[in-house]
């Protein structure tokens, strides 16, 4: 992988896209890294009883997942100075077949003063995005 080069950079390149791949043993690891344990993300039963269509993806999970997408990108070229996100659909993580997001990343603003780049960052799931206004600002040294 090259680094990157910020004089290189235009809005609306593509810099980075991955798919990822959720499992149930993978919310686990998550839970018990996180100290998030609510059984939505690990009992069926649980997640139907209060309306939900099964197991969901932690969301901190899924928008770290996207966020290491473009860290991997941006690499030792720079550094990050904002990251956030919107939750807006859950990522229902099947026990048999788990779950797959693909995470595109894409400069949406330059700002040559400063040297930073917003990467935005698209998060879909089945067809439909997962995580609004996910913007991550990174500073160029």
């Amino acid at each position: 992988m090259t680094t990157p080069d910020f004089s290189a950079l235009s809005v609306g390149d593509v810099v980075a896209e991955r798919e990822i791949e959720f499992t149930r043993d993978r919310l686990v690891r998550y839970a018990g890294a996180s100290g998030d344990f609510n059984p939505i993300h690990y009992r069926d039963d649980v997640a139907v009883s209060v309306g939900l269509p099964g197991v969901l993806a932690h969301g901190m999970l899924t928008m770290g997942v996207a966020g290491s997408v473009a860290t991997d990108w941006l690499g030792t070229a720079g550094s990050v100075r904002d990251f956030q996100s919107r939750f807006t659909r859950p990522v229902p993580v099947d026990a048999a077949d788990g779950a797959r997001i693909t995470v595109t990343a894409t400069v949406g603003v330059l700002d040559t003063d400063a040297r930073t780049a917003r990467i935005d960052l698209k998060v879909v799931f089945d067809g439909a995005t997962v995580l609004g206004k996910a913007q991550l600002v990174a500073a160029f040294a």
